[in-house]
């Protein structure tokens, strides 16, 4: 006999939101610093995406994410790692951050059968903490490349960006929340 599934606690919904914002500030962070130099530079090795084109592509599996589990939303629009700048990246996450909240806000809050995702090829998850681990997880893969690329570049990061990213109390402040749940 097939249990129902637990509601998560308000609590748990509002950590796994406030964990996605932080998330996405360390994004901004990043942008923020990043010398616009290294936006387009070329990195080393064949076929390796340029720190723009990683931005990009985080912004456009958002978007996909989006589109494939809650179609019912509008969609920002999507960006062209070839003209996209580093002002219209960092804009352009914002915008897909706030859906993507609202898309997990409404995942989290009412048991509905939404299911996450992630492609047109992947099996569906259902949609909760394990699509919101997720979606943190491909992004800070992504971080940590362009923290990589950027030092390859000889554009590395501010040591207050570098060590920033993880003082995770600040961060929260500077979402507008009180402490990390």
């Amino acid at each position: 006999m097939a249990r129902a599934r637990a509601l998560p606690t308000s609590d748990y919904r509002q950590a796994l939101l406030e964990t996605f914002a932080v998330n996405d500030r360390i994004n901004q962070l990043i942008l923020e610093s990043l010398d616009p130099r290294a936006w387009q530079a070329k990195p080393p090795g064949r076929n390796a995406r340029t720190i723009a084109a990683i931005f990009t592509h985080m912004h456009n599996m958002r978007r996909k994410w989006v589109r494939l589990s809650a179609p019912h939303f509008k969609l920002p629009a999507d960006l062209d790692r070839s003209r996209c700048t580093q002002h219209q990246a960092k804009t352009a996450l914002a915008e897909s951050a706030k859906l993507c909240s609202k898309m997990i806000a409404e995942a989290l809050a009412d048991g509905d059968v939404m299911q996450f995702l992630r492609d047109g090829w992947a099996r569906p998850w259902p949609a909760g903490a394990a699509m919101v681990v997720y979606m943190i997880s491909h992004e800070a893969h992504h971080r940590g490349q362009v923290c990589m690329l950027a030092h390859q570049l000889g554009f590395q990061l501010p040591v207050r960006t570098r060590s920033g990213m993880w003082v995770w109390e600040k961060l929260w402040k500077e979402c507008g929340f009180a402490t990390p749940h």
